[in-house]
This record gives structure tokens, sequence and C-alpha cells, in this order.
């Protein structure tokens, strides 16, 4: 009797890129079409050319983004530099609502290689650094650092390690920066000022985005009617989303005193909101509060969230 011989599995050591669009499904709730149209515009004359100049390959489509290999953390990086400034010349006149940015997430890893995908945890690093990298930026870890630094002209952040969902060890993590692009003096710090940042969505019903993308923008437009209260645009805040961030660096980054944080979750007909106000050089917690109610009382439930905020904020001026 012939036995089977096992199936033979190719691995190798390869840098993986993962890449989407940044607020996607907002931006496609707005207008699919043109959105859609956008994405695809830019791929072809920013992205495609970008990777196949430095010896990347495309493995796959992803909906709003793609998964690239490459055989060099090097060239990876220096593509993703590339079509990252390439995507803000041809967006640079669009409204922000409406701009495609994509944000890159890039690790050298041991991996399982297919025709038309790739599997293993250094694609699972790539994709996870994606995902809490900042609109229009690029995260690398530290395998894919060590192979970087010193090659390409960048700077690099240090951003610390890093809880990546279902990634059982900590990753340190290194932001990008260009140095071709402008650098932007740090803002001017306001004592009196808050930002509300993107609410959590706890739904398993990832359609609930837009409730929670509704509740922040709604607290945005309330706190913004003290006219003593400085408040961030909504926009600035959405780029936080999906981020562990330190509220130190958000204060450092956008020049605010105050940060609100907060979740939704929506179970039958109910309907919770938490939020926490941080004071952002103390870490301290100002306030926190959770409210609950029917769908039919989401105004009201807001509206006990923006009090409290408020209250916080004026015991401290």
């Amino acid at each position: 009797m012939v036995q089977d011989r096992p199936i033979r599995v190719e691995r190798r050591l390869s840098a993986i890129m993962a890449a989407d669009v940044a607020g996607y499904s907002r931006l496609m709730h707005n207008d699919e079409e043109a959105t859609h149209a956008k994405v695809a515009a830019l791929l072809i004359d920013a992205v495609t050319p970008a990777i196949a100049e430095r010896g990347g390959r495309i493995v796959k489509n992803t909906g709003d983004g793609f998964l690239a290999e490459f055989p060099s953390a090097v060239e990876a990086v220096r593509a993703a530099v590339q079509f990252q400034a390439r995507i803000r010349e041809l967006t640079v006149d669009d409204s922000e609502d409406s701009r495609i940015m994509f944000r890159v997430g890039i690790n050298v890893g041991d991996v399982i290689i297919e025709p038309h995908d790739v599997f293993g945890d250094g694609v699972n690093i790539a994709a996870r650094l994606e995902s809490i990298a900042e609109a229009g930026g690029i995260w690398i870890s530290s395998s894919a650092y060590d192979h970087v630094q010193g090659k390409i002209q960048a700077e690099f952040i240090d951003m610390g390690e890093q809880s990546l969902k279902n990634i059982e060890r900590p990753v340190r993590a290194f932001r990008v920066l260009d140095v071709a692009m402008p650098r932007k003096p740090a803002p001017p710090r306001r004592d009196k000022s808050s930002i509300v940042l993107p609410f959590q969505n706890l739904c398993a019903d990832a359609e609930q985005e837009y409730l929670a993308d509704g509740i922040v923008e709604d607290i945005t437009m309330a706190l913004s009617r003290f006219r003593w209260l400085f408040v961030i645009a909504r926009n600035s805040s959405f780029t936080y989303r999906g981020r562990t961030v330190d509220v130190r660096q958000v204060g450092r980054e956008l020049g605010v005193r105050y940060v609100l944080v907060g979740s939704v979750r929506k179970a039958g007909n109910r309907i919770r909101i938490a939020g926490q106000l941080i004071d952002t050089e103390t870490r301290a917690h100002l306030w926190a509060g959770r409210f609950e109610g029917p769908p039919e009382d989401m105004f009201d439930l807001q509206d006990r969230v923006t009090e409290g905020v408020v209250g916080a904020i004026a015991s401290k001026l």
C-alpha cells in the first residue's frame, strides 16, 4: 500500500504589509459610488505602482484594503511612504469628510505562502498594527524596525508595547514619519479645552458603528455651544478610532486639556452609553457616568452625558 506523501507547506521570511481605508464604512454610507471609484483610482494610480516598483506583490484585495508581501522590509516601508505621499498629493483638494486616507501596518515574520494568500502570526500582527494606525499613517513592528533603521529616509517614533487583539504577547511598535512631509508645529496648549474621542462600539453588529459615530457628533455639537469651552472638531477625534491611545499623547498632539472616552452598547431595545472624562496632564479621572434607556430616549441620554462633562470641567475652571 502506497502512503500519501504529506503536503509540503511553503514557508518563508517575508515583510507583510496590511492596509485599509480609514473610516471606510462612514465614507461608503455617505456616498457609495464615489467612495468606490476614488479607492479604485488611488489603488491604480498610487498604491499598485509603488508596490511593484519596490519588488512587492499584492497578495489579495480585502474590499477596503489589501495585503501585500515583500522580500525586504526596507522596500516595504519605502513603498508605503511612497504611496502615502502620492495619495496625499492626489487628495489634497478633497474635503475632510470625503478624503480617502489609508492606514498601513508592516511586520516581518515567517509566514505560510500560497499563490493567492499568506497566513500566520506574521500576517496577523501586520493587520493588527494597521488597525491601530492613524489615518494616513504607517506603523511597523519592532521586527521590521530592526531591518530598516538607518536604511531609509524617515523618522520613527517609538510607540511602546501594544496589546493587539488575538496576539498573545505585546508587540513593540514604531510610527513612521516621512521626512519629506512638512512638520506641523505642536498646537498651542488650551487649558479650557476638550475633545470627544470616538466612542467604542461594543455591539456585535458592525452596523451600530453609525450609532456610536452619531452619538459622538451630537455630544461634540452640544459641548461646542458653551463659548468658554474649546472643542476639537470631530474629524480630528475620528483619527483615533480603534487605537489604544495614551491620553497624554493626545493632549500633546492636539493641544487639549481634557479627553472624553466612552462606549456604546445596544441590547434589544435598550441602549447604554458610558463615558469617562480624563485630564491629559495628570491622567486623573474627573468624571464617569453610565446612562441607559430605550432608543427613543437617545437625545435625553446624550444630554445627560453632556451635562456631566460640562459640570466636571466647569468645577476645574
